[in-house]
This record gives C-alpha cells, sequence and structure tokens, in this order.
C-alpha cells in the first residue's frame, strides 16, 4: 500500500471503481503515511481514525453493489473551519468548543460523492494570516524544508497533499488562503468564483471574501474535487448555476490561443518588493507561454482604491467569527484585528459593498485586451515556522502584507484565481504563479493550466521527507 502515496484523486478512484484496490486499502494506505511523517509536519488537527475506516467499510460495501460515484471510497482532507458532523470546529482559536451536529455544505458534497474524510487540517487562528500556526493547535510545517512554513490559512491542507498523506485538500480563500500555500507547496491551488462553491451554514462568509475550493498536486485532481464542491445552498447570499461542462472537461480541453497580460504591480499602498528569484520563475512562467502560443505582454491591472473593498470585510468577518466561539480565548493580535472590525469595520462595510461595481469595472478594464492576468503568487519565498511568534498585530500584519500583497484584490473582485508551481528556489523552496481570470472564468484557467502542467509535468516532483 506504500505506492499508494502519491496517486492523485482521480487514479484512486479509478482504481476502487475497477475493483484494483479496496477503499479499505486506500484509507489505511492514508492513515499509515499520516502516522509515518504527520508528526514532523503537523498538518492535522484531528484525525478521525475509527471513522475514516467505518466509512471506507461502508464505500467497500457499496462499491461491491455496484454504485459508482465520482470519488466513492477515496480519501480527503478538509480544513478546521470547515464543519464536520460530530468533531468540533475551533479555527485556531481556543474556547469552549462543542462538537458540531451537522456537515458543512462542501463536505455534504464530499460525503455525496463518496469520499471519506479522513482528517481536519491546521491553520492559524480565523485563517487571518499566511502561516499555519497557533498557540493552541499547533504548526503545520512545508514538507519540502521543514523549517518553513507550508503557507495559510490553508497550510495544513496543502501540506497532507505535498506530503501524500491525502491526493486533495480541501481549503478556503479568504485573502489568497489557498494560492498562497499551493505556491509554497508545489501544488495546483484554485479559488473559484464567489457562489461557485457554498459556504453553508455560512451564507455569506467573511462577506464576500471567502471561497472553499481544491488543492492538489495536479489540475485535473483540482478540477475534479472542484467538481464536487460546486453547487448552492438556498440561503447563500451568493448563488451561481452549475457550469455547463465539467471543470473536469476543461482540464482536457486544450485552451487555444490566448492573450495573457503579466503584472508585478501591487494595489495602492501595498509593499511592492517581489522576491528576485520569483520574478525569475514568474518571467520564465511567461516564456513558456509564449513558447505554448500565446499573446504575452506586459500589462497592469488598474487596482485603483481596492483596499477599502478588503479591510471592512475582512476585520468584520474575523469579529463575528471569534464572537460566535464560546469561551474565546484568542491571540492579542486576533483580537485586535476583531476591535478593529466592531468599531470601525461595522461602519464602513456597507460603502465597501457599494464599491464593488466600481471596482469590478476599473480592474475589469484589463480584461478587454487581455484573457488572462500572470503574477507571482507571493512576493516573497515562505517565511520560517515560528517567525512571527509573539508579535504583536502591527507587525505581524506589515510582515504578512510584505509576503503575501498580490492575491487578495480577486477575493474583493469575487473572480477566480488559481495558483499553479512555477519552480524552485535555489534553497529548494517552492515558488508559485498566479492565474487570474474575469468573472465566472475558472474553466479558462483550467485548461490554461492544465497545458501548463503537460509541457511542465511538476507533479512528478516531491517532497524528501
Amino acid at each position: 500500500m506504500s505506492g499508494l502515496a502519491y496517486k492523485g484523486l482521480a487514479e484512486q478512484a479509478q482504481l476502487a471503481a475497477s475493483g484494483k484496490v479496496s477503499a479499505k486499502e486506500l484509507v489505511e494506505a492514508s492513515l499509515a503515511r499520516i502516522d509515518e511523517v504527520d508528526r514532523r509536519v503537523g498538518a492535522f488537527r484531528i484525525v478521525r481514525y475509527e471513522a475514516a475506516r467505518a466509512e471506507a467499510a461502508e464505500a467497500d460495501r457499496r462499491l461491491a453493489a455496484g454504485e459508482r460515484l465520482p470519488l466513492l471510497g477515496v480519501p480527503v482532507a478538509v480544513k478546521d473551519d470547515t464543519d464536520v458532523c460530530g468533531e468540533t470546529t475551533p479555527f485556531a482559536v481556543q474556547g469552549d468548543h462543542e462538537p458540531v451536529k451537522r456537515d458543512a455544505e462542501q463536505v455534504r458534497r464530499l460525503r455525496e460523492a463518496g469520499a471519506v474524510i479522513v482528517g481536519k487540517t491546521r491553520t492559524c487562528e480565523i485563517g487571518l494570516w499566511p502561516f499555519s500556526e497557533s498557540p493552541g493547535y499547533g504548526a503545520a510545517r512545508n514538507p519540502w524544508k521543514l523549517g518553513f512554513t507550508p503557507g495559510g490559512s490553508s497550510g495544513g491542507s496543502s501540506a497532507a497533499v505535498a506530503a501524500g498523506m491525502v491526493p486533495a485538500a480541501v481549503g478556503s480563500d479568504g485573502a489568497g488562503s489557498i494560492r498562497i500555500p499551493a505556491a509554497w507547496t508545489n501544488l495546483v491551488g484554485i479559488k473559484p468564483q464567489r457562489g461557485r462553491v457554498s459556504g453553508y451554514p455560512h451564507t455569506d462568509p467573511f462577506n464576500g471574501l471567502t471561497v472553499w475550493g481544491p488543492l492538489a498536486r495536479t489540475v485535473e485532481d483540482a478540477a475534479l474535487l472542484l467538481d464536487v464542491l460546486t453547487g448552492s445552498h438556498p440561503e447563500d447570499a451568493y448563488r451561481l448555476d452549475a457550469p455547463r461542462t465539467p471543470f473536469a472537461d476543461a482540464a482536457r480541453r486544450d485552451p487555444g490561443r490566448l492573450r495573457i497580460a503579466v503584472s508585478f504591480k501591487t494595489a495602492l499602498g501595498v509593499p511592492g518588493r517581489i522576491d528576485p528569484e520569483i520574478r525569475l520563475a514568474v518571467e520564465r512562467t511567461a516564456r513558456l507561454l509564449t513558447d505554448l502560443g500565446h499573446k504575452v505582454f506586459p500589462a497592469d491591472p488598474d487596482y485603483g482604491v481596492v483596499a477599502l473593498g478588503l479591510v471592512p470585510r475582512g476585520t468584520v468577518g474575523v469579529a463575528d467569527w471569534l464572537d460566535s466561539i464560546p469561551g474565546a480565548r484568542p491571540e492579542a493580535r486576533t483580537e485586535v484585528e476583531a476591535r478593529i472590525g466592531r468599531t470601525l469595520g461595522r461602519r464602513l462595510l456597507p460603502l465597501a459593498r457599494r464599491m464593488d461595481p466600481y471596482l469590478r469595472r476599473r480592474v475589469g478594464a484589463i480584461f478587454r485586451y487581455a484573457d488572462v492576468v500572470l503574477t507571482p503568487t507571493t512576493a516573497q519565498l515562505p517565511s520560517k515556522v515560528g517567525a512571527f511568534d509573539g508579535a504583536g498585530y502591527q507587525r505581524t500584519q506589515s510582515g504578512v502584507a510584505a509576503l503575501c500583497p498580490l492575491a487578495w484584490p480577486w477575493n474583493v473582485l469575487g473572480w477566480p484565481g488559481m495558483s499553479v508551481p512555477a519552480g524552485f528556489s535555489r534553497d529548494g523552496l517552492p515558488i508559485g504563479a498566479q492565474l487570474l481570470g474575469h468573472d465566472g472564468e475558472e474553466a479558462k484557467l483550467i485548461s490554461l493550466a492544465a497545458q501548463m502542467q503537460e509541457a511542465e509535468r511538476w507533479q512528478d516532483r516531491t517532497p524528501a521527507l
């Protein structure tokens, strides 16, 4: 079973459906890999040994009866901001947590597709930072270099996939929290269009900033998982019709000749220094796209005052989540963020919402002459684990703003984006390139990324744990 560690999501599903491998074997291989490496990596906050084995046994009964579902019997992991019936959802904040009584909509859809939930992955307090560490729940480490963070706030999910513990995992992205960990662990991470994936029981998560999406080693696996997750709940603030064709089909489709704008610009008032190694990696990616037949040229989105759409949404979201936790005992810097939300953010939130059409018109002007925007996913390489231990709000905020200034504008706009591997630094740390699309254009990004993957074969490289 050791050979299953780096089998992908689609491949594992096919093995189970064909009867070549049982769901029990897939899940036991996942649990064995977790036991082998997670003491060093720290990807999981909790592993559901008994529950996962019971779910695998049920999957084998269904497979034997001839039932076929997209992920029947395949192990996956979910981030610890996501409700799983019978488990707590601390979101890294210490408090008086009780097990929840029903699955979140994303988990319901995973189960509907037959997936086995093997565990919940580490994050930072209320998803605030691009690392996955907290005083109460420990730290996730980067499988490529254990002294460094895998990113955040979905870093536990990305570490679990990168280390071969699960073939794919679910993360959430409110300011880059899927794309940043994908970049720093050599994965594909998709932030879907706002409303594509339900966050229920959160009907308007972080006031429109946050969406849930896939982390995987390949574009095909990420697209398959996105197909499984796609769908709205009747109470969601934002609802989209299902795409006409599955995203998995987009991963098998030629993207055609696209116009691709390459940009290294950050939004107004945001640190703009790009690490030279990251700049070189993205420039190399641009040359690859040219070689693949696309029209590639430098051009910058006009971000305007997009940050005014971020701060009220984010700070109010933190305040609301923190206020929902009985007996919450957060870090001081988390409490500062929540206080800003309670005092200033709630006053400015209506203005932030009213700005949406203006910001979309202004930033969206680039799509008059470009189909896709290519940027670095992050401005800097991963920070070391513990780099922000004990830091106050101001030092943490300024530090992470310099690390990751390029992902969050697309959360304000609500448009799709994804990170794909772009190579490695001299010291062996992964680098990501970001593909950004216009309204509802996940399929276009997926097709382009699949073409890049065929040329690059980034999934063939795995960390030497």
